[in-house]
């Protein structure tokens, strides 16, 4: 094979990669905005907001399907080595946490629907405190990801176990508030299973720093303390 055909390769194979990393970015912001709005919906007990949410989930899903595809046409006509096959697998498995946010999403905009009969505007006030919490590490999540940029990534990482500490601290302010007054045991409940969700979310935007570093460095970090993580990047 010439060299020059394999610049040619090679210009293709990243011209259409950065074609599909585009798409990817497409799908993170619509998934934000699912969150942002889903978040919205339950803060202010807006049950038409929340049903705009869940029926526009589709878009998210229908971006992961077309991704998918143009992924699997990518590694079957270019059947990339090394690192540009570590990229494909690492935008594979990031539409995958993507769409996971979309569904919690989904989640937090259902509860809103059920929530906004209880009126429990007092309880929301830690969840709205979890909620822009995390809505800034999924953000950051898909700046790491835009960028390339490893040290946006291990930050990240780092604050997960503060969003897990605040998740626990809420889910046991909770508890205090249905043991001192059992009427609001629904309602919290539903609170409490929006918090479950905003913690996942949590997650998966910890997954999609783990595949940017995968993808960088070759090495996965999943189950790897963050104290042992910076010793090896």
């Amino acid at each position: 094979m010439n060299h020059s055909y394999t610049q040619h390769i090679s210009h293709q194979f990243n011209t259409e990669m950065e074609e599909v990393r585009q798409h990817v970015l497409t799908m993170g912001g619509l998934v934000e905005q699912q969150i942002a709005q889903a978040l919205q919906a339950l803060q202010e007990e807006n049950p038409e907001l929340g049903q705009k949410v869940f029926t526009d989930d589709y878009k998210v899903n229908a971006l992961e399907v077309s991704i998918d595809e143009e992924c699997t046409v990518i590694l079957a006509r270019r059947q990339p080595a090394a690192s540009d096959l570590r990229m494909v697998v690492a935008i594979l498995k990031t539409i995958t946490d993507l769409e996971r946010i979309g569904d919690e999403a989904e989640k937090i905009a259902r509860l809103s629907i059920a929530a906004s009969k209880h009126g429990l505007s007092r309880q929301y006030l830690g969840i709205h405190h979890l909620g822009k919490h995390v809505e800034k590490m999924l953000h950051n999540a898909l700046d790491a990801f835009a960028r390339t940029d490893v040290e946006v990534a291990l930050a990240v990482l780092k604050e997960d176990a503060q969003v897990d500490q605040e998740y626990q601290s809420l889910m046991r302010q909770l508890i205090t508030f249905m043991m001192e007054d059992a009427r609001t045991i629904s309602g919290i409940l539903e609170v409490m299973w929006a918090a479950r969700s905003l913690e996942r979310v949590g997650d998966h935007a910890k997954n999609i720093c783990e595949y940017i570093i995968y993808q960088v460095k070759g090495k996965d970090i999943r189950h790897t303390n963050l104290e042992q993580m910076e010793e090896h990047i």
